[in-house]
């Protein structure tokens, strides 16, 4: 089996696996304000690095990054993500989920996950996503 797949069914596997573990949580009545999810950048990875949501939730991200390089935070589909990694945009902070965060910064951004799913996350400043720097969302009903 090639590296590529078994990465991806290891993937699917362990979001299945959190989506499971977190259903009770996500089930007990909360209130209407934004979740808020800290993410930490550390050695160009995301920390959390996968996470599980409801369908409709908007999600309050502060992103925490430790490194001594700037990184950035770019939620969406596989276009999106494909679109930043060719694209040529210096920073990020007007969109919702797109944010860039200088070394040794906070930054914050909000997203509505509209609908069930996966929703990836990456960082695209040269070479960082080839690298690694990515993860995934799971929306849940």
């Amino acid at each position: 089996m090639a590296d590529t797949p078994r990465k991806t069914i290891t993937l699917v596997a362990l979001l299945a696996a959190t989506a499971i573990l977190i259903a009770t949580v996500l089930s007990t009545p909360g209130t209407a304000s934004p979740k808020t999810i800290a993410v930490t950048m550390r050695h160009s990875r995301f920390a959390p690095s996968h996470v599980v949501v409801r369908r409709g939730a908007t999600v309050r991200l502060v992103i925490t990054n430790v490194d001594p390089i700037d990184h950035e935070l770019i939620l969406g589909d596989e276009t999106v993500q494909r679109r930043h990694e060719t694209g040529t945009e210096p920073a990020h902070g007007s969109v919702p989920g797109e944010v860039s965060v200088a070394a040794g910064m906070v930054a914050e951004t909000s997203y509505t996950f509209s609908r069930a799913g996966i929703v990836l996350i990456g960082c695209h400043a040269p070479g960082h996503y080839n690298y690694g720097m990515r993860g995934a969302v799971l929306v849940v009903y």
